[in-house]
């Protein structure tokens, strides 16, 4: 069977960015208060004065990713988006991303799995490589989850963000690439983190007027939420280092989902993984769910953290609940 390489990674960002010190004068809380419990020090969000949708986003990390592997849209077989916010309940964001890149031999369609969307986007897309059924694709992860939030709800607003990453895989015959992937979902959970109705119209601060907000506020129940995290995170890391007869020893890098500082440290710490083995970036974007690994595997990659050979560990936890893991041997 060929294997699944990464052979480009690109990422997308809005230019607009949100301190810590800005939503101070939103909602009532502090800088130290937000750095203190997330680790979280600015985020970025979206307009719709800027040429910044999840389509749009989607578009630019493809765009980079494609350049990089050095491949056209034409010869792309699959576009997979996992995403929680899409532009429009339909049609899907990755037809919107195929329309722009002009990938018309692409089959394309998302995945909601909250923040676990690219893990299970790249799941799908290893699996086709497996079976013949692809040899080019391309996996995008994107969010604007400002359209979703309670701005007047400081538990939630100030830890997420928007962004977008993606990456272009390619059926190859070495050995190395895409190791192995692992997917776990409790739907007997889904109400530790959701999004509802709004009733009424929703509070929207005069700095914030230029997001496009949707008809959906975002919920969580922190605390629980947390735990579940921990503990599930370090559950499917070692399921895929056992798979793979591999100990956190033989990890070159874990790229974590970026949800919360807390979170990624208390997950190394189960794994008796050091930090300094472990791809951070959540100060500076928050959480971006679906983007958040694959916006810190380009900047991971653009930054020489990874050396050919290298055993990359991704790990991801959100909504459902779902959670995910994928074992890679770096090829780029």
């Amino acid at each position: 069977m060929p294997n699944s390489h990464i052979i480009g990674t690109g990422s997308s960002i809005p230019k607009r960015v949100l301190s810590n010190s800005d939503l101070e004068t939103i909602v009532d809380t502090s800088d130290e208060w937000i750095s203190r419990r997330s680790g979280i020090k600015e985020r970025r969000i979206s307009s719709k004065k800027e040429k910044e949708s999840t389509a749009d986003l989607a578009t630019r990390a493809s765009l980079k990713a494609i350049e990089m592997a050095n491949v056209s849209p034409e010869s792309l077989d699959l576009i997979v988006v996992g995403t929680v916010t899409p532009d429009r309940q339909f049609p899907s964001s990755a037809c919107m991303v195929q329309k722009e890149l002009n990938a018309a031999n692409a089959a394309a369609f998302d995945i909601s799995a909250g923040c676990s969307g690219f893990l299970y986007a790249l799941s799908v897309v290893d699996n086709a490589i497996s079976a013949g059924t692809c040899k080019t694709a391309l996996v995008v992860g994107v969010e604007r989850l400002s359209t979703i939030l309670n701005w007047e709800d400081r538990s939630t607003c100030v830890l997420l963000g928007d962004g977008a990453g993606a990456v272009v895989v390619s059926a190859v015959p070495e050995q190395g690439g895409i190791l192995s992937t692992h997917l776990k979902s409790d739907g007997h959970l889904w109400d530790l983190l959701y999004s509802s109705y709004r009733n009424g119209n929703s509070h929207t601060p005069e700095t914030l007027r230029e997001i496009d907000k949707k008809p959906f506020d975002l919920k969580m129940d922190g605390n629980p939420l947390f735990k579940r995290a921990v503990g599930y995170l370090s559950d499917i890391a070692r399921e895929a280092m056992s798979h793979n007869a591999l100990t956190s020893e033989d990890v070159g890098l874990f790229v974590p989902h970026q949800a919360n500082i807390r979170i990624i440290q208390g997950m190394a710490k189960n794994l008796r993984i050091p930090m300094e083995k472990v791809y951070t970036n959540v100060h500076k974007y928050g959480n971006t769910s679906s983007a958040s690994i694959p916006l810190a595997l380009d900047e991971a990659n653009r930054e020489g953290r990874m050396k050919t050979g290298d055993h990359v560990l991704l790990v991801a936890f959100g909504a459902g609940l779902t959670w995910a893991s994928s074992m890679l041997k770096w090829v780029l």
